[in-house]
């Protein structure tokens, strides 16, 4: 099979059909290539949220390890999953392109499940058994034992970032943005992608988790290996329908190049016009005037212009590639803002999963699993993903007059206010639970749990969509992938961000917040200093949102025509730069 010669047309920002010509946008991309590719996301999500849902009542109730440690070792492998990401947004960008990217990474996933699966059906890979954990001292599983299971779980999240950090570029390729039919199909795409993958962890959280934990960990994790190499199937069966795009180099050298030609050249003076910079007339996008100091990259001195033997790019960038180191650098501060929502999500992991072991958890005289409870995080993100769509949207659109109606960063601000409620609500409701287990030794039902996730899960399906969204749209072209590792590894902090928190406080408190007996510890401080730090963290972000400027979408440039309306906004943007006239007018560029 022949697929995507690289050297195949002119224009590499151009897409290609998996022969390497132009596409025939009839006949490829749209809804049926987005479908099949999501398949591939919503097997990922079947495999890491049937494991990270219900791990840590495997590691505290199999293997005895302590519920600090075992929520250290859940956020561990959730944040170098998402880390990884960055790795295989790298490789997409630079070498293989994501289709292939995608498509290795899912077996890998399907290798990592069935070791997982060996892991947990293997007697000898567990202690003894220990029937009374609360009234004796239990043998906690040796290193020998822990080895596969950790190879097995390193193994998932070396696959599944690779998925994560294509799959949804490779989506919203096949997407024209300069079609406005297609165009507003990428905006409900972004939404129907999390929604689709939000089905496979309610599957994973109910029915998966049933399976483990009443049938056999064997049996569940197998489920899950088979659901991954069927969507490998189905990838492959899709490969003439896809649009691609060529990888182009390496993002990270046009980036590093650009900081140290900038660096270089700190001492040269800027020319009188920004016209005068290196290619600014053939540049595929907006030339701005924020981070000038980049700007100096693609000053034409004499050592560039006298040089014929040396590369261009060594010596000096181009408008364009310093644009696109700019578009990524201003993504750094809402990135940063983003990290602690995922610290917040993370305890639906691990603390509240082990909340849920010491709550009533029969519903009539069937006893719910403690992992199962996740169930009312995802049906909330179905629901609130649906009612963006069908309600949010359509209304934010007949007041704003704009196709998104609400904007990527309003999304990520909702999600955060509502991850701070959800932390003092699982605060309150831990502090009701302990004290009624202390004083009156009686457990109240675990459905006291539903309005924490309730609150984080809306929160999720406005912060994940928003910043998945503003990654994606707000990155250059050919670094979409680094981009959407970029946003990937706002979770992976997160995570990290929780398991060091988790350190810190048992070590700062002896072990007295987060103790294996929930009825002993204080585990409703730690959801308080959550709380304390999401509204601190909400302050910065608004400061950064309100000072972010959007990207132009569809910048085009074709000889010297570029689209009315974007020619339009560039020349606003030059006219507040530039001096004014004593007429009032700008002067026309050349």
């Amino acid at each position: 099979m022949v697929l995507i010669d690289n050297k195949a047309g002119k224009d590499h920002g151009n897409l290609v059909d998996f022969r390497g010509n132009p596409v025939d946008k009839s006949r490829t991309g749209g809804w049926l290539a987005a479908g099949l590719i999501l398949g591939t996301e919503l097997s990922e999500r079947i495999c890491v949220m049937g494991i990270s849902m219900n791990m840590v009542t495997y590691l505290v109730g199999v293997l005895h390890i302590s519920s600090a440690k075992s929520a250290t070792i859940v956020t561990n492998f959730m944040g170098t999953l998402n880390l990884l990401g960055l790795v295989g947004g790298f490789i997409a960008d630079a070498k293989l392109g994501r289709y292939w990217t995608v498509a290795i990474s899912a077996s890998i996933t399907a290798l990592g499940v069935t070791l997982l699966t060996v892991a947990t059906t293997i007697s000898t890979m567990r202690p003894p058994p220990c029937p009374n954990p609360r009234q004796q001292p239990c043998i906690e599983a040796t290193g020998a034992q822990l080895a596969l299971l950790y190879a097995a779980l390193y193994t998932i999240a070396l696959g599944g970032g690779g998925i994560k950090s294509n799959v949804s570029g490779f989506g919203s390729d096949q997407f024209d943005p300069s079609n406005p039919k297609e165009e507003k199909s990428m905006i409900y795409f972004f939404n129907r992608f999390y929604f689709c993958i939000s089905l496979g962890s309610l599957f994973a959280v109910t029915v998966l988790v049933y399976i483990q934990d009443n049938v056999g960990r064997g049996y569940g994790y197998g489920i899950s290996a088979g659901t991954m190499i069927i969507a490998v199937g189905i990838l492959i069966c899709g490969t003439k329908l896809y649009r691609y795009r060529r990888p182009e180099g390496s993002p990270l050298t046009v980036i590093w190049r650009v900081l140290l030609l900038a660096w270089k050249k700190r001492r040269a003076s800027f020319p009188s016009e920004s016209t005068m910079l290196n290619e600014y007339y053939s540049a595929k996008v907006p030339h701005t005037d924020t981070l000038r100091c980049l700007d100096k990259a693609a000053i034409v001195d004499d050592q560039a212009m006298a040089s014929e033997t040396e590369p261009k790019s060594h010596i000096i960038s181009t408008v364009t590639q310093v644009e696109e180191v700019k578009m990524i650098l201003k993504l750094i501060p809402i990135w940063s803002t983003c990290i602690l929502f995922w610290t917040v999500y993370s305890q639906m992991n691990t603390f509240t999963i082990e909340q849920a072991t010491f709550m009533n958890r029969y519903l009539g005289s069937f006893q719910i699993p403690a992992g199962s409870f996740s169930f009312f995080l995802f049906i909330t993100i179905l629901l609130f993903t649906s009612l963006n769509e069908r309600l949010f949207i359509p209304i934010a659109r007949h007041f704003t007059h704009t196709t998104q109606g609400i904007t990527s960063l309003q999304r990520v601000g909702i999600g955060l206010l509502f991850s701070i409620i959800g932390m003092i609500s699982a605060a309150l409701v831990e502090k009701l639970r302990r004290e009624r287990a202390v004083n009156d030794n009686t457990m109240i039902t675990a459905f006291w749990l539903v309005p924490q996730f309730f609150l984080v899960g809306a929160g999720e399906a406005f912060a994940y969509v928003g910043q998945l969204e503003f990654f994606i749209r707000e990155a250059p072209e050919r670094m979409k992938s680094m981009s959407t590792g970029l946003f990937l590894s706002t979770l992976s902090m997160g995570y990290f961000v929780s398991s060091l928190l988790v350190s810190l406080v048992d070590k700062a408190t002896n072990g007295k917040w987060l103790m294996s007996d929930l009825n002993r510890g204080r585990l409703e401080n730690f959801y308080w200093l959550l709380a304390v730090l999401g509204v601190l963290n909400i302050l910065v972000f608004v400061g950064f949102a309100k000072n972010h400027q959007y990207k132009l979408q569809n910048y085009v440039v074709n000889g010297d025509e570029k689209e009315d309306e974007v020619e339009k906004e560039e020349v606003e943007m030059k006219s507040v730069d530039s001096e004014k006239k004593l007429d009032g007018t700008v002067k026309e560029e050349p």
